[in-house]
């Protein structure tokens, strides 16, 4: 007794330290019997064999789909008039016609005439200068119609006017095997020869029916004034493939498709 009366603090201090020993070990098993039971419940739930679901039934769906692809067209014009009842005109004869076969509607492209710049090498002069060369320019495109017809410029190499310019000369000069020329308009380098022209389409011309009034407008261009039906119309616009007309009385437009 006297021992531990003399010693208690370590006693106790040496009691504590073997109750902390023994909640030590007391938690390792705890926590290892835990992590055990944590494992056979996850076992349990991802080893768990289910059912697959069924696919789903999407025909009803993928009908929809195939209707809204190729949709329904219902034609209420042509075969009967319920939203766009007919339209009736007085020809200049008299008669009553479908207002869709008067007019620009019923105007018909008859023919398409594509219109050239055309550059050619006509003939050659030489003297004790050297070579000079008579190169033939064709513009169908022309305002002017006297500006239409072939008309000669003489040059040189190396000289130049307000169409073009003569860079080369290949081959002998007297004889060559092409020149080179740089078109002043566009910068574009050409070759021609004898042999050779250059042809660049720079405008259309149009023939055009109008059944109604059995008339015809041929070699019609940009500009020019068609009158049928009641109505002045002007070319605005030739294309390979379409003509557009302008109403002078309203400035309305009229595309005409070209088929040929």
């Amino acid at each position: 007794m006297d021992f531990i009366k003399k010693n208690y603090e370590k006693v106790i201090l040496g009691a504590v330290l073997l109750g902390l020993l023994g909640v030590l070990v007391m938690m390792w098993f705890v926590i290892q019997a835990d992590r055990d039971k944590m494992q056979q419940f996850a076992n349990l739930i991802f080893n768990t064999r289910t059912t697959p679901l069924p696919d789903l039934d999407m025909a009803a769906e993928q009908k929809s789909v195939l209707r809204l692809k190729s949709p329904l067209h219902l034609d209420l014009d042509t075969t009967n008039k319920l939203f766009n009842p007919v339209e009736w005109q007085r020809a200049v004869d008299g008669r009553l016609v479908k207002a869709e076969r008067l007019g620009a509607k019923a105007a018909v492209v008859a023919d398409i005439t594509p219109l050239y710049l055309i550059i050619s090498l006509n003939s050659i002069e030489t003297n004790e200068l050297g070579a000079r060369y008579s190169i033939a320019v064709e513009r169908q495109n022309a305002l002017i119609p006297s500006q239409r017809r072939p008309q000669r410029y003489y040059i040189s190499k190396g000289e130049k006017n307000n169409l073009f310019t003569l860079l080369n000369v290949q081959g002998p000069a007297d004889n060559p095997t092409a020149l080179v020329l740089k078109l002043a308009d566009s910068g574009e380098t050409i070759s021609i020869s004898r042999e050779k022209e250059y042809r660049r389409v720079e405008g259309y011309e149009a023939d055009i029916k109008y059944d109604p009034e059995k008339r015809t407008f041929n070699n019609r261009r940009v500009g020019s004034v068609l009158s049928f039906g009641g109505e002045d119309y002007i070319i605005v616009a030739i294309d390979k493939d379409e003509v557009i007309l302008s109403a002078q009385s309203n400035l309305k437009k009229y595309t005409l498709p070209y088929t040929p």
